[in-house]
């Protein structure tokens, strides 16, 4: 695990409050949580539920995204991206993020991630690369529209974020499979 933090090098802005029913920061995420995607023993690729308050004024969209910086590539690996979701919505709940999004609000989209699929994908951290970080972030937003189409992928839904940005609030799960 490196200590990169990826919102390091993008603009400093006020943070808010996420709590979650489903995960804990700085805690393992549940088996939920995990992939079954990529066989994770017990991965059933559940999206955790997110609440969120204290946004900032003016805010008028959010979106959401999960990322891992610890994976073993040279650009980390997003597991979800949800662009759009109106300001008036402030809780996702848990298994938001299935295959047709049918938890999300009217306008919210998902994005594909880095396994290829619009939809949460768990933890997937390799066996034995010791534990993983895993940013589950709500971004306030200063648009309605975000302006990247359902196409794009999650790291130029962050380009995006961050011209429009406002606040921030992040929880960050851990999860680590034990080498074989």
């Amino acid at each position: 695990m490196t200590a990169n933090n990826p919102f390091a090098r993008l603009p400093e802005v006020p943070s808010f409050a996420v709590t979650s029913s489903t995960i804990a920061d700085g805690q393992p995420f549940s088996a939920a949580q995990f992939s079954g995607a990529f066989g994770i023993p017990g991965g059933q690729d559940v999206s955790p539920q997110l609440s969120w308050t204290g946004a900032p004024e003016g805010t008028k969209s959010y979106a959401v995204t999960m990322y891992d910086p610890d994976a073993p590539t040279m650009s980390g690996f997003w597991h979800w991206a949800v662009a759009n979701i109106p300001a008036t919505v402030t809780e996702l709940a848990e298994g938001a993020g299935d295959d047709t999004g049918s938890g999300l609000p009217e306008g919210a989209f998902q994005l594909a991630g880095d396994a290829s699929a619009a939809r949460f994908i768990g933890a997937a951290p390799p066996a034995g690369h010791g534990a993983h970080r895993y940013f589950v972030t709500v971004h306030a937003l200063d648009v309605e529209d975000i302006g990247v189409p359902a196409e794009a992928t999650p790291a130029n839904l962050g380009f995006n974020v961050a011209s429009h940005i406002l606040g921030r609030a992040t929880l960050v799960a851990t999860g680590e499979i034990p080498a074989e």
